[in-house]
């Protein structure tokens, strides 16, 4: 059984930074994609970076060059490192496995629970 449990959300002021991790099991990273997508208040989930061994990583427009994804295999685990953190970067983050920009949500197929960010202006 594929299990995502994110952490590491919370309040923040804009410019500030926060790491969210994802701890995974039931799967191998060298198998799929992983990465995060997000749900910005009234809005729908969108992309935000994915990493994969075939592919490399990718990120959202709105994020490259602030946020840095990465994964530790002997962990089982994944992070985002969220540098320069703006207003609109409020949402729940997600952590999904089968992740691919070009296709969001469709071609996802596993999502954690979420872990709540919050950037103050």
């Amino acid at each position: 059984e594929v299990q995502l449990v994110e952490s590491g959300g919370g309040l923040v002021q804009a410019g500030g930074s926060l790491r969210l991790s994802c701890a995974a099991s039931g799967f191998s990273f060298d198998d799929y994609s992983i990465g995060w997508f997000r749900q910005a208040p009234g809005k729908e989930r969108e992309g935000v970076s994915c990493i994969s061994t075939r592919d490399g990583v990718t990120y959202a427009g709105s994020v490259k060059g602030r946020f840095t994804i990465s994964s530790d295999k002997s962990k089982n685990t994944m992070y985002l490192q969220m540098n320069s953190l703006k207003s609109e970067g409020t949402g729940v983050y997600y952590c999904v496995v089968s992740c691919h920009l070009r296709h969001g949500v469709r071609g996802t197929r596993h999502w954690g629970t979420g872990t709540q960010v919050t950037v103050s202006s």
